[in-house]
């Protein structure tokens, strides 16, 4: 059901204050201690323009949000959790924990089951709308676009990497200087993570995907282009070439490949994964699939479907929070590895 038509009214306000036109941009930091300079950005879906330091700010999408909860600002609005949410109030716990430490008026939650809901947005009558990491449409952009400045993704889908987003969502909060600060602090705790993991180092990894344990005929992975492999290299690991020639050959962020297909993955030491033991026992059984290294060696990670199960796919409040605990399972399948 379109929400555009009932939009018209609840974004008029927005336009007249927001006020989006072509001034001149500028790369210096626009922190709260300064005059605050016009700023532009560059994304896939157009060139956003902000005039004025964003005081209301939601996010749409997976994890935007976490960029102002890390940098001590609470959104109007965000997207309600629709994956890893273990007590159904839509809210990951490492989220929850900053919105306690914050205090002030709790977001409002924007229901994305069936997309973006442009209404509830409008309602919050924000200044810019985060989504540098994102799938929107660019009917998706243009809608939103009527409400206020949207930061969109910069390239690809849902492929943009944790240290881009916190760079593109800070910036357009007036925020560069301490979105950088962040990142900086964010490797350096990873860097000093990873390095109790040495056996992790030049292991190669693959991360597959949408597995069905009643029909292993064929399996599907992530490519070099979602952020789950990205990840990968901060923590030492590398991708292997068969996955990296594959993805060389495309820019969708998942491949299928059929189970008779198994012996050119056979570069793989480590397998990250979504399920359970049924899936681990099924692979092992399967007569082709047991073939893969990773799979005879039993060197897998099997991710649950609860907030660890979000530790592939890192955002800038979940890395500290299940960092270790992800390591460890990985560091359990490299020690099988051979």
């Amino acid at each position: 059901m379109s929400r555009a038509p009932k939009l018209v009214a609840l974004a008029a306000a927005a336009l007249l204050t927001v006020g989006i036109s072509a001034c001149s941009s500028s790369n210096d930091d626009n922190g709260s201690g300064g005059e605050f300079e016009s700023i532009t950005i560059e994304h896939a879906l157009g060139t956003t323009v902000i005039d004025e330091k964003p005081e209301r700010i939601a996010t749409v999408n997976w994890a935007n949000q976490e960029v102002p909860l890390a940098l001590g600002v609470v959104p109007v609005g965000m997207a309600a959790a629709n994956f890893g949410d273990d007590n159904g109030d839509g809210i990951l716990p490492w989220v929850d924990e900053r919105l306690q430490e914050l205090g002030g008026e709790p977001p409002v939650l924007f229901d994305e089951t069936d997309g973006v809901d442009f209404e509830a947005v409008a309602n919050t009558n924000p200044d810019v709308i985060l989504a540098a990491y994102s799938g929107l449409t660019q009917e998706d952009y243009d809608t939103l676009s009527e409400i206020a400045p949207v930061v969109a993704f910069p390239e690809t889908a849902w492929g943009t990497p944790w240290r881009e987003m916190i760079q593109l969502n800070s910036q357009a909060m007036g925020m560069a200087a301490e979105g950088e600060e962040l990142i900086a602090s964010l490797e350096n705790e990873i860097e000093t993570a990873v390095a109790e993991f040495p056996a992790l180092q030049g292991k190669s990894a693959m991360f597959l995907t949408h597995v069905d344990p009643s029909d292993l005929s064929e399996v599907s992975f992530y490519t070099t282009h979602d952020t789950r492999p990205m990840f990968f290299e901060d923590l030492t690991l590398t991708t292997p070439a068969s996955i990296a020639a594959a993805s060389a050959e495309t820019d969708k962020f998942s491949l299928t490949r059929s189970a008779e297909q198994v012996d050119g993955i056979s570069d793989v030491d480590i397998i990250v994964t979504y399920g359970s033991d049924e899936l681990i026992a099924a692979l092992k059984a399967d007569p082709l699939l047991s073939q893969i290294p990773a799979v005879a060696n039993n060197a897998i990670v099997s991710l649950p479907s609860t907030p660890l199960g979000t530790a592939a796919n890192p955002t800038p409040l979940s890395i500290s929070f299940v960092l270790n605990d992800y390591l460890e399972m990985l560091a359990q399948a490299a020690d099988n590895a051979q």
